[in-house]
């Protein structure tokens, strides 16, 4: 364990991750999440309607959008404004399935919860910080809508969050930031509920395949950061 981080922390050891709650006047629900240089604002919008395949069947729907400013990296990046790129597409869909595995959408009757995640500012780990970011502001708007007595019992049933690990010369390290991301030989990301279960695992070998042991090792440091990020979403929510 005696690689030596980019940024000098501990092979164990999350980024500076800091939540804002409530940054918008205008959205149901809404929050800040920095995760070291990553910052991503999250935004929460209810509707009261549910897309029209879902129509009369009473049950409500959570998704997600996600994008990146032009200048939220060291280049300019095009605005997608006619069609999202492959990993737009794969990231909001990402976004949106962890949050529905923490929702009982038969609580939010025929009405929509749209979630809208855009990156300011990118240092790896956006989809990780997109979702851990994004949890906080839908539970905001469920809580809000709860409050007016738009709904009659919160549709949370747990919480949810997301890290990146992988491995950097032959060490399993925790959240990647980006000089860490493209050279690692492996890259994962890891999305859990509050109790532990996991919702979607995401490793690829960029380099060197991985083995078993070397996966309990990354999903250990994952367990680890992951108890962390939980720990910062119920203090913003408190």
């Amino acid at each position: 364990m005696s690689l030596t981080r980019v940024d000098g922390r501990a092979f164990d050891e999350i980024r500076k991750t800091k939540i804002t709650p409530n940054i918008s006047p205008y959205a149901e629900g809404s929050a800040l999440i920095e995760v070291g240089g990553t910052k991503v604002i999250c935004m929460a919008s209810v509707e009261d309607r549910v897309p029209p395949w879902m129509r009369n069947e009473g049950n409500g729907w959570v998704t997600a959008e996600y994008g990146m400013l032009p200048r939220s990296t060291h280049t300019r990046v095009r605005r997608e404004t006619q069609k999202p790129s492959g990993r737009t597409m794969e990231i909001q869909r990402l976004i949106g399935r962890s949050l529905r595995a923490v929702v009982d959408t038969k609580l939010l009757g025929e009405r929509q919860i749209f979630v809208d995640c855009d990156v300011i500012q990118a240092d790896g780990g956006t989809r990780c910080a997109s979702i851990t970011g994004a949890y906080v502001a839908l539970a905001l708007a469920c809580r809000k809508i709860l409050n007016n007595g738009t709904i009659h019992r919160s549709p949370i049933i747990s919480e949810v969050a997301a890290i990146s690990v992988g491995m950097s010369e032959g060490t399993a390290i925790s959240d990647l930031k980006y000089e860490e991301d493209s050279t690692a030989e492996v890259d994962m990301n890891i999305v859990c509920t509050g109790s532990g279960k996991f919702i979607e695992i995401q490793g690829t070998a960029e380099q060197e395949p991985f083995d078993r042991e070397q996966m309990n090792e990354m999903l250990a440091l994952a367990e680890k950061g992951l108890k962390e990020l939980f720990e910062i979403q119920r203090n913003a929510l408190a």
